[in-house]
Order: structure tokens, then sequence, then C-alpha cells
């Protein structure tokens, strides 16, 4: 995301589909999160997401049911593009740590994958 540096401060900003690849059709935040605890844990069918350290630090473990990766946001002008069919957790909050979410539809149970090996299940071909 665009990092605008002035002496009273920075600025980003996220416009839809420019520093995204969707609309935004809500945004949501996690913070409060006790030491040890992690979020996320699931996959959607559709929902794409962009996660960002609005303040402190965290991890998303990232899986697409062949290949695992772990990155750590921490910086309030970058963010994680996670599209659907990604199965995602964020864990080792910082303490303080907002994770800001943006994402592409409004809330909806059926677009979730909550069961990892379900997850599995529709990967394979």
């Amino acid at each position: 995301m665009p990092k605008i540096s002035d002496p009273r401060g920075n600025i980003s900003a996220v416009n839809n589909s420019t520093e995204i690849p969707f609309d935004i059709k809500r945004v949501f935040y996690l913070y409060d999160i006790p030491g040890g605890e992690s979020r996320g844990a699931h996959a959607h069918k559709e929902c794409h997401q962009f996660l960002v350290a609005a303040s402190g630090a965290f991890e998303v473990l990232m899986d697409d049911g062949r290949t695992k990766r772990q990155v750590q946001l921490n910086r309030p002008y970058m963010g994680l593009h996670i599209p659907p069919g990604i199965w995602a957790s964020e864990i080792n909050f910082s303490s303080g740590a907002i994770c800001l979410v943006l994402a592409s539809q409004e809330y909806n149970e059926k677009d979730y994958i909550r069961d990892y090996n379900e997850f599995i299940r529709l990967k394979k071909p």
C-alpha cells in the first residue's frame, strides 16, 4: 500500500481494485488477543481477504492443500492478500496487536470451510 510520509505522521489509503485486487464489502478487526491464542483457522470458498497489522505484529500460516507458508505482518502499510481456497490462521500476536481485515464479501457462514479435513478433501482433484 502506498505510504505517504509527513512530519505529522504517515497515511496509507486503500482503494477498491487498486491497492487490493477486489472491491471491499466488509471491514473488521481483531484486537485484545490473549497471549498464545490464534484466530482464523479456516478457508473461504469465494471470499477474498486482505490482512494488515494496523498495530503491532502477528504471523499468518497459509496452506493451499499442498504447500504451507508463514508470513509475518508488522508494518501498517503492508498487507497480505488471502484468496479463496487458502487455509489461514493468524498466530503469535504481539501485545496490543490489531489485525485489520478487508473482505470482498459480507459475512456468510456458508462461505466458510472450518474443518481442515474437509478443506483437504475439497482440494484433491
